[in-house]
């Protein structure tokens, strides 16, 4: 049997034409990724970070994917407790929602850890991973929609969060458990995207990049995380457009569509040679 009867099974009734082999998109699903060639699927990613958070920074002022920052504001917060003047002794609505997604954020990532048993780079777990996303995102939009709370979706200080409801709280618990499930799949893609969540250590090696300044040629190193941090940006530029023209939950219900197609996108993506 030669390498073109594996990949097929010849119809000897429609003339000898060669039929796709039943197995093809098994084979597919269990062959792995190259991540050299995912530059795309990871851009949609960073894209993907700053289209929520920009959600949750505008309603409440806590970010779903820059967990650094909320764990800061629960320090600040368990500090105040202390404080003469902090009268009476509670626990802040804002500082309650940072907790709630630093939470759920850290659940995302230990779901994600699936991947590694599945295979970080397989093909199957990239493709079911990137859909729990769009199922975490959809989530979200249906516990804003219920919530009653998408009338003003900009909050106008800290003090006063747009979301105060159990629902925004579920809402805000998917959204953060989306972005840690992939964070993990693009941290085990090891590329010059990183995390896709965080890009201060990718501002910082940008910057340390040796070859920074070289305009005249191609530098992966550099050009990748240039795109990373653009997408990043663009999508919080788009994701605050949205979201005071048509609402978190309408909002949340395009980001949805958005990682539905990055989902079938890992169809589209080389595998490893």
């Amino acid at each position: 049997m030669n390498g073109g009867d594996k990949q097929s099974i010849v119809d000897t009734e429609g003339g000898g034409v060669p039929k796709r082999s039943p197995g093809s998109l098994v084979t597919l699903l269990n062959g792995e990724v190259d991540p050299a060639e995912c530059t795309g699927i990871l851009a949609a990613f960073c894209f993907m970070t700053g289209f929520i958070d920009a959600i949750s920074f505008s309603a409440v002022f806590v970010w779903c994917g820059f967990q650094t920052g909320n764990f800061i504001q629960l320090a600040v917060a368990l500090a105040r407790l202390w404080e003469p003047a902090q009268q009476p002794r509670t626990f802040h609505k804002p500082d309650q929602q940072a907790l709630a997604s630093l939470l759920a954020f850290n659940v995302g990532a230990f779901i994600g850890r699936l991947g590694d048993h599945i295979g970080a780079r397989r093909r199957s777990w990239l493709v079911g991973g990137s859909f729990l996303t769009a199922l975490m995102t959809m989530a979200a939009a249906l516990a804003i929609w219920r919530s009653g709370q998408d009338g003003d979706p900009i909050a106008s200080s800290r003090g006063d969060p747009a979301w105060t409801n159990a629902e925004t709280f579920v809402a805000l618990c998917f959204m953060s458990a989306s972005l840690g499930v992939q964070g993990i799949m693009g941290k085990r893609l090891n590329t010059q995207f990183g995390t896709t969540i965080v890009l201060t250590t990718i501002w910082v090696e940008l910057m340390a990049d040796p070859r920074l300044f070289r305009f005249r040629e191609r530098v992966k190193t550099r050009d990748h995380r240039l795109i990373g941090a653009g997408s990043l940006f663009l999508g919080g530029f788009i994701s605050r457009a949205l979201l005071a023209k048509i609402g978190a939950a309408g909002t949340l219900g395009i980001g949805t569509g958005i990682r539905v197609l990055i989902t079938l996108g890992w169809f589209f993506v080389p595998g490893k040679l």
